[in-house]
C-alpha cells in the first residue's frame, strides 16, 4: 500500500509503513533519487531565508542540504551527527527523539563547527518535519554554539507540523490508519 503525491512538480509513491498498531506513516527517503533531491532542493532556495550557513541532521537531510548549498553556490553546511567520530574535538551535544526512531539519540556537533556557527545566521533543513523532536535538538546546538536561527525548512510537514507557522514547507504529508486513509 501507498501514498502518491506530487513534491517539487514530481510524482512519488510514498510506501506506508506501520508505526503504531493503528497508525501508519508514509516513508519518504531522498537517497538514491537524485531527481527528486535536486527539485527540492531549488524549490526550497527559492523560499530560504537570508542566512550564512545551514545545518541538518545525519543522515537523511545530507542529499538535500548539499544540493541546496550546490545549487546557491556555497561551499559549506554544517552536518550534527549521531555519533562522534575521531576527527572531531570540542564536541557539542543535544538529546533528541524522532518519530522513526524507537531509541532516544544523542546529535553532535564539531567544536570547529560550532565555532563557525558563531554570530551567524543559521538556517535549519531536513526532509520531514513531524514531531519535531530532532529540529528542537538541532536549534539547541545552534543555540549552544552561539548561532542564531533564522529559519526551520523541509521538504515535507508531517501530522501536526502541517499547523506550525514556524516552519516553511513544500507539502503536507498527512498520517494514516490501517486501512491507508489520510487522517
Amino acid at each position: 500500500m501507498g501514498y502518491k503525491m506530487n513534491i517539487a512538480g514530481l510524482e512519488r509513491e510514498l510506501p506506508l509503513c506501520p508505526l503504531t498498531d493503528k497508525l501508519d506513516i508514509a516513508a519518504f527517503v531522498l537517497f538514491g533519487d537524485v531527481e527528486l533531491t535536486e527539485h527540492c532542493a531549488a524549490a526550497l532556495c527559492e523560499r530560504a531565508p537570508e542566512h550564512d550557513v545551514m545545518i541538518t541532521a545525519e543522515s537523511k537531510g545530507i542529499p538535500l542540504v548539499y544540493a541546496m548549498s550546490r545549487q546557491m553556490g556555497v561551499n559549506r553546511y554544517i552536518l550534527a551527527r549521531k555519533s562522534v567520530k575521531l576527527y572531531m574535538r570540542d564536541v557539542m551535544k543535544c538529546q533528541t527523539q524522532s518519530i522513526t526512531t524507537a531509541a532516544s539519540q544523542t546529535l553532535y556537533i564539531d567544536g570547529d563547527d560550532a565555532e563557525y556557527m558563531r554570530g551567524k545566521r543559521v538556517l535549519i533543513v531536513d526532509d520531514v518535519i513531524s514531531t519535531g523532536g530532532s529540529l528542537y535538538s538541532i536549534e539547541s546546538l545552534v543555540e549552544q554554539a552561539g548561532g542564531i536561527v533564522v529559519g526551520r525548512m523541509a521538504i515535507l510537514a508531517e501530522g501536526d507540523a502541517q499547523d506550525r507557522d514556524d516552519i516553511i514547507y513544500l507539502e503536507k504529508l498527512p498520517l494514516f490508519d490501517k486501512s491507508g486513509k489520510p487522517i
